[in-house]
């Protein structure tokens, strides 16, 4: 069993009622299905199989919702997820129950084609003045090389896509103060 600590975070958020509800339908999922991997996907814990969505399960104010992907039933329609929405224990269903509706998406899901990952991208050509920049700070050149291909590119495309020379200028100054400091381009937008 593949556990995220970001799903026992979100479990920990959860209201009071929902807490046990939310374990117990993390625990039959993984029961069932032994090799998902858990994620956070649209903000609620989710489960996946060889690369695919199987299933997630969030909890709400008053009720808790456990939806299977792939699968459209008359309460999936309705936003609630395959089994409604529910407020006790009492109103999840039975491993066996759950367990019916998991399989044909598993079988779904190994009947299919593999789920093709795509490679990552590679590290971004790093602009001869961001570089001369970069080797005059060794912190900050430090903290570039440390970051991933992803927040190398956000730093290099927020440069280059400056229009004029004296905004380039302020943004590499700007950039180098941050990478000094060990910050991504957006990090007063992550969370803390």
């Amino acid at each position: 069993m593949q556990t995220d600590a970001r799903v026992d975070a979100y479990i920990e958020k959860a209201a009071e009622f929902a807490q046990p509800m939310l374990h117990r339908l993390r625990e039959m999922a993984h029961a069932i299905c032994p090799e998902a991997e858990e994620t956070i996907k649209w903000g609620a814990p989710s489960l996946s199989y060889r690369g695919k969505n199987l299933c997630g399960f969030a909890g709400f104010k008053a009720h808790v919702v456990c939806f299977v992907h792939g699968e459209t039933s008359e309460a999936q329609k309705s936003g609630m997820g395959e089994f409604g929405k529910m407020q006790t224990m009492a109103d999840l269903p039975s491993k066996a129950a759950l367990a019916t509706v998991l399989k044909v998406r598993i079988q779904k899901i190994a009947a299919g084609p593999a789920a093709a990952r795509k490679p990552p991208k590679p590290p971004p050509d790093v602009p001869a003045d961001l570089a001369k920049a970069l080797k005059a700070s060794k912190p900050a050149a430090a903290t570039f090389k440390a970051l991933s291909p992803f927040n190398q590119r956000d730093y290099v495309t927020w440069i280059t896509d400056a229009k004029q020379d004296a905004t380039r200028i302020r943004r590499i100054e700007q950039a180098l103060e941050w990478l000094a400091e060990g910050k991504p381009r957006n990090w007063k937008y992550m969370g803390k």
